[in-house]
């Protein structure tokens, strides 16, 4: 536990050092690559998280996906549990934890999501992920039926050789880093 302490007091100093503007551009930079491979071309609906302050800036790609016909959904945290329900712009306002989460009442299905994007405090290249702790995302890609591809996206300053894991920590397919 206290070297999960450690990397991630480390990526916040580290993630302090990047600009605005260069956050901006990263984002940019890593929701073109993902909307230009294969697996985006064939999902039809993409989860996605609204960023905190120190994760890669999301709203890019939830101003631009939706006009390339994806359907976007995102987490809302219900107790210790992480569900997702469509976005909307003006569907949103401040949940659990101070992040943007959707107000709608239908939940999306586990299985119909097909790619899910990820965030983590660090990454290694081999999909190894690191969270804030409270295991959401490894509950949620857990579940009976959840198929989506898993996309991790961070900085370039978030990524590890190794990382501490646990056998129920689940991997993500690729991670994108800039």
């Amino acid at each position: 536990m206290e070297l999960k302490k450690e990397i991630r007091k480390e990526v916040r100093r580290r993630i302090k050092e990047i600009g605005e503007q260069e956050r901006k551009l990263t984002s940019k930079q890593i929701f073109d690559y993902i909307a230009s491979q294969k697996i985006f071309a064939e999902a039809r609906c993409i989860a996605l998280f609204a960023a905190m302050g120190d994760e890669v800036p999301t709203q890019y790609a939830l101003d631009e996906w939706p006009k390339m016909g994806k359907r976007l959904v995102v987490p809302r945290v219900e107790g210790d549990v992480m569900r997702f329900y469509d976005y909307s712009p003006e569907c949103m306002q401040r949940g659990a934890f101070g992040i943007e989460e959707p107000t709608g009442d239908e939940e999306c299905p586990a299985q119909a999501i097909d790619l899910i994007i990820v965030p983590a405090r660090a990454f290694t290249r081999r999909g190894e992920r690191l969270g804030r702790g409270g295991g959401f995302y490894d509950k949620y890609m857990s579940l009976d039926g959840f198929r989506a591809h898993k996309v991790g996206i961070c900085f370039e300053c978030q990524i590890f050789d190794e990382l501490p894991t646990a056998e129920h920590d689940v991997l993500v397919d690729q991670v994108v880093a800039r």
